[in-house]
């Protein structure tokens, strides 16, 4: 870990309203793994977000919007999320989503395939074009336009464009946590 944990008496002035908003925002979407430890800490992305919150507000901010009565199935989140931890292998982003995927109904087999770097051969429709467009996008370039209309068929256009910023979202969580070496939690 190459930041400590900020201690709740150790903000400033200034990160203390952001902390208080992570933390109301924690417990209410952020419940399926540990982010807060015995001492009131952030863990995860917010910490680096909270140390830098001139950079981490704002991301904070789209977190917040992405969270917030999502059009997309939480199945369908979720297999976009992981394809983009193990694109990066995030070992965070996986710890934190694996348990997310698992409360919100994904098996073990299609968590471990995507984990693994693969496609699971048995995901519903939905998920599959979630995985595809995420792969895809991944891979560089623009996404390919029959992909675009697929996710658009599937999703209608909000929904769509909702995919491609939960990809962009956690692409970027994912290098925040590498760059900042982000360990998962000890267990408990």
């Amino acid at each position: 870990m190459r930041l400590p944990l900020l201690s709740p008496n150790a903000l400033t002035e200034a990160q203390k309203p952001l902390y208080d908003d992570m933390a109301k925002g924690i417990r209410a979407n952020f419940n399926a793994f540990k982010v807060i430890d015995e001492t009131g800490a952030l863990m995860g992305p917010w910490n680096p977000w909270l140390r830098y919150s001139k950079f981490g507000g704002p991301v904070w901010e789209l977190v917040k919007a992405m969270s917030e009565a999502p059009s997309l199935p939480r199945t369908v989140r979720e297999v976009a999320i992981l394809v983009a931890g193990a694109r990066f292998d995030s070992a965070y982003e996986l710890y934190a989503h694996v348990a997310v995927a698992e409360a919100k109904g994904l098996s073990d087999d299609k968590i471990a395939t995507i984990v693994g770097g693969s496609r699971p051969a048995d995901l519903t429709h939905s998920e599959a074009v979630a995985y595809d467009v995420t792969h895809a996008l991944l891979n560089g370039g623009p996404l390919p336009e029959l992909l675009y209309r697929r996710a658009v068929e599937t999703f209608e256009e909000a929904g769509a464009a909702e995919l491609i910023y939960l990809v962009a979202l956690y692409c970027h969580v994912s290098m925040i946590l590498n760059g900042f070496n982000v360990p998962v939690p000890e267990k408990e």
